[in-house]
């Protein structure tokens, strides 16, 4: 185990709102062990952008780690050219290229037909009855799974990102996991002989010609879905919660003042949808005064990272035309998101300009509390909403 000072946390309060905590660990603490999460964890954005970047120490490849037993070795926990391999076998069908040109109209189809169906409601929970939809259809289009419903698309990747989050070894948590693998793999044979008859764009399709193994394309497809569900999905939530609370902000859009892309960018910053990325001491390291032994576990937590004081004045505020050049919402080096051109393109080019486009007079239901929850994953849990209907 590191040496790093111990700092102990309370979990529920640290799930409920990790940030003064993580200011508080910033400042006294930057590098610390925290014994709940038995994980050295890293609090600041130079610190984590460099160690991130030293794959040979910090390294993701974790044979015990729970996404490994849990889904499979995807290319996330591979270093190196392992890595690199898969992710040049992955990367065309989610490459700007193919989200410009194949998603995005998918993306679009999606957002019209659930708006449709929205806007004559006048009310309703915008995370169930939208961001969730939303990003789940819109991964069935990319990952190729056609043939699961959209509601165990959401389920699913829930219950794989509570399982590789389960650091206090829930078995229930593990149960839901292994039950969602299980939906996904018997997803994927179905569509095995569909795609190798008629191939297309998708994960599914692209990773088959590529000549990636089967064991590898299940991982990696889980891996998309426990990503690529919740991260757009709490995007999308909490953009639009964002603005609704900050009507400034949402005047300074419609003026032209700022775009959707920028607040998707300082959304992504000041929430940060991932929060956090675990990595496995390889060799023993010493770094900002703490020695590093084989085998511990270390903690990047990206949602300190995007509030530290030394690069984001104000950083617990939401201000949309805010500098985020230095911030790390998608990661740092070699495991930089794969999926970060179709979460930005879902978010910004498509959810967010077509709601404030279709439901006029949006605003919060003040009848009930929006809640938002998470360290390693944060978003909205509810967001319940009104509009005009005429």
């Amino acid at each position: 185990m590191s040496d790093a000072p111990h700092f102990p946390i309370d979990v529920k309060a640290f799930w409920d709102d990790p940030y003064p905590l993580l200011q508080q660990m910033r400042s006294e603490a930057p590098i610390a062990f925290v014994p709940p999460l038995g994980a050295t964890v890293f609090t600041r954005r130079d610190d984590i952008f460099t160690c991130e970047k030293n794959v040979a120490v910090f390294s993701s490849d974790q044979p015990e780690g729970l996404m490994n037993v849990l889904m499979g070795q995807n290319m996330m926990r591979k270093d190196g050219e392992a890595h690199m391999a898969e992710r040049r076998q992955y990367y065309p069908a989610v490459s700007a290229r193919s989200v410009r040109t194949v998603w995005r109209a998918q993306f679009e189809d999606h957002a019209r037909g659930l708006l449709d169906a929205l806007q004559p409601q006048g009310a309703a929970d915008l995370v169930d009855a939208y961001a969730m939809p939303l990003s789940a259809k819109s991964l069935k289009s990319i990952t190729g799974l056609t043939n699961m419903r959209f509601e165990d698309m959401d389920a699913w990747s829930q219950a794989m990102i509570d399982g590789i989050s389960n650091y206090v070894g829930d078995a229930e948590t593990e149960k839901r996991c292994h039950k969602a693998t299980a939906g996904i793999d018997a997803a994927i044979d179905d569509m095995l002989p569909v795609v190798r008859k008629r191939p297309d764009s998708s994960l599914l399709s692209v990773m088959l010609e590529a000549g990636m193994a089967l064991e590898s394309i299940r991982a990696n497809i889980k891996l998309t879905i426990s990503g690529g569900q919740n991260e757009p999905r709490d995007a999308i939530a909490g953009c639009i919660w964002a603005l609704l609370t900050h009507r400034d902000q949402l005047d300074l859009v419609r003026s032209g003042g700022a775009t959707w892309r920028q607040v998707f960018e300082e959304y992504c910053r000041w929430i940060s949808p991932i929060g956090m990325s675990p990595r496995r001491v390889a060799r023993r390291h010493e770094f900002g005064g703490v020695t590093f032994e084989e085998g511990d576990r270390v903690f990047f937590m990206f949602g300190s990272a995007n509030r530290d004081e030394e690069h984001f004045k104000d950083a617990d505020r939401f201000i949309a035309v805010r500098d985020t050049q230095k911030a790390i919402p998608f990661g740092a080096g070699p495991h930089f998101c794969a999926g970060a051109a179709a979460s930005l393109s879902l978010v910004a080019d498509v959810a967010l300009p077509r709601i404030f486009e279709r439901l006029s007079d949006l605003t919060l239901d003040a009848s009930e509390m929006v809640k938002i929850g998470g360290w390693a994953f944060r978003g909205p849990l509810n967001l319940p909403a009104r509009w005009a209907t005429f």
